[in-house]
């Protein structure tokens, strides 16, 4: 495997710390809305959850072709993420995992000079797919903090 460990690490593990933020909180906290017009516990997982085929298929494209451009990714226009969020957490939780299994299973398993390919963000420009690994793992973070945020207002 070729990624520096701050990042493989991360990738590997981080969403796992989802479950120690939610523990404790029943399902009607887990969906409740507590800040008008924010997304409430659950919709942040779900985002997490649906975001990850959206990256994954971001990357095999970068993979594939020179250089693509991306359009901004909104859940809001993601069909996958309107159908995850009418199912339960434990549903979207194990997607969650499941699918990260199979993300970083296809992640180690790029070549060095597929690592350099770049695709165009379009807010940060031209990234490496080191680089898109990084701003999915710091993406990720920041939604894990809001849950964690949020789930204190329970406690």
């Amino acid at each position: 495997m070729l990624l520096q460990s701050s990042i493989s690490t991360r990738l590997e593990y981080q969403h796992k710390s989802l479950l120690d933020l939610i523990e404790g909180l029943n399902d009607e906290q887990v969906r409740r809305q507590t800040v008008p017009g924010k997304w409430s516990i659950f919709e942040n997982i779900v985002h997490l959850a649906t975001y990850q085929h959206a990256f994954l298929k971001r990357i095999e494209d970068i993979v594939k072709n020179e250089n693509p451009v991306f359009e901004r990714y909104t859940a809001e226009t993601d069909p996958l993420f309107h159908d995850n969020c009418t199912k339960s957490t434990h549903e979207i939780i194990h997607e969650l995992i499941t699918t990260r299994r199979m993300m970083v299973a296809r992640i180690f398993s790029l070549q060095a000079d597929q690592l350099k390919k770049t695709g165009q963000h379009p807010t940060f420009g031209n990234m490496t797919v080191i680089q898109w690994i990084q701003f999915f793992v710091l993406h990720e973070a920041h939604h894990l903090f809001t849950i964690f945020k949020l789930a204190a207002g329970f406690r």
